[in-house]
């Protein structure tokens, strides 16, 4: 089935037959019997489906920055220590995830003036 849209009012994502949605030619269309498409409410699996389709290249873009945002994160944790601290307070914290992220920065810009950009996620090679 082809994705054909989300019914924010219904709460639902509506696929349609392929062959309908692409404007192609179905010799089996009279007997089909979801010619004119499938709704399926989100309260379903809400997990599942969201109101952003999995198979669109919106939902890949989306899950890409996801993803790179996780990588963010297990650096902070594994690499800058963040996983098993000692630190106080909010004040404190800040701090030093500030500190941590401008050095991310920093070497992410030294490795562009150095013209590496192939390195510019490595804390290990040197630019």
């Amino acid at each position: 089935m082809a994705y054909a849209g989300f019914e924010k009012e219904r709460g639902t994502l509506k696929y349609r037959c392929p062959a309908a949605h692409y404007g192609l030619t179905c010799q089996g269309k009279c007997e089909c019997p979801v010619r004119s498409g499938v709704r399926i409410k989100m309260a379903e699996d809400r997990r599942i489906f969201t109101p952003l389709a999995r198979s669109s290249y919106k939902w890949e873009r989306e899950y890409d920055r996801r993803t790179a945002v996780e990588r963010v994160n297990s650096r902070i944790d594994v690499v800058f220590g963040f996983e098993n601290h000692y630190i106080r307070g909010l004040k404190k914290m800040r701090t030093r995830m500030g500190l941590a992220l401008c050095v991310m920065l920093a070497m992410a810009v030294g490795r562009l003036k150095e013209k590496k950009p192939e390195n510019i996620r490595s804390l290990v090679k040197a630019s």
